[in-house]
């Protein structure tokens, strides 16, 4: 499936270099945690690497980076974050080319198309966005890109397809809560941390 991640990987970096994404940052460069959340990143991809487990399944993260740069940006910043990830848990690049497509590209790009999905057909109210997009989207977006990640790749020797499927399941739900606890944050105190964010969208006129 190589050819098929690596056709992935440079269509969606070549539409987010044309969007050129950088001209949305002030002069004062992006919010630190922004950079913040993508150094965590490959703390967060490469566990079962660090763990030695492959039970351990890694969270992807993508989709509350991309809810807080936007799809483009995300995506550019997703690339260091896969080629730290390969050279710290001593992955090969295909393996690296892997984990930026399932655990970065396809979540963070299955989150916009239904977080757009929310934002039309849903009430724009703050905790539609907090739980909507935060929280369910984040969850449905997981698990979607580890069943097909699942489905195109064997299971790591010593793990079943059932136990496998399972893991990746759990760890999409522990990536929604996380995601979802710290939009409910950032919403409430810092909503200018969020690029999908906007008062004038989510919270109910009077």
């Amino acid at each position: 499936m190589v050819w098929l991640e690596t056709s992935l990987a440079a269509a969606a970096i070549a539409a987010a270099l044309a969007m050129r994404p950088w001209r949305g940052v002030g002069p004062a460069g992006p919010p630190w945690p922004w950079l913040a959340w993508a150094a965590m990143l490959p703390l967060m991809w490469g566990a079962d690497r660090y763990a030695d487990s492959a039970v351990a399944q890694p969270l992807s993260g993508a989709c509350l980076l991309m809810l807080m740069m936007g799809w483009p940006l995300a995506v550019l910043a997703l690339v260091p974050v896969a080629l730290v990830t390969m050279f710290a848990g001593g992955l090969t690049p295909e393996a690296g080319l892997e984990r930026f497509v399932w655990l970065g590209l396809v979540p963070a790009t299955m989150a916009v198309v239904l977080g757009a999905a929310v934002r039309r057909w849903l009430p724009k109210h703050l905790f539609v966005y907090i739980l909507g997009r935060g929280f369910f989207v984040t969850a449905v977006a997981g698990a979607l890109a580890g069943a097909l990640a699942a489905a195109l790749h064997p299971p790591p020797n010593g793990l079943g397809g059932d136990d496998l499927a399972l893991a990746r399941w759990l760890a999409a739900w522990g990536d929604a809560w996380l995601a979802g606890i710290l939009v409910a944050i950032f919403v409430a105190f810092r909503p200018h941390w969020l690029a999908t964010y906007t008062d004038r969208l989510y919270l109910p006129r009077a």
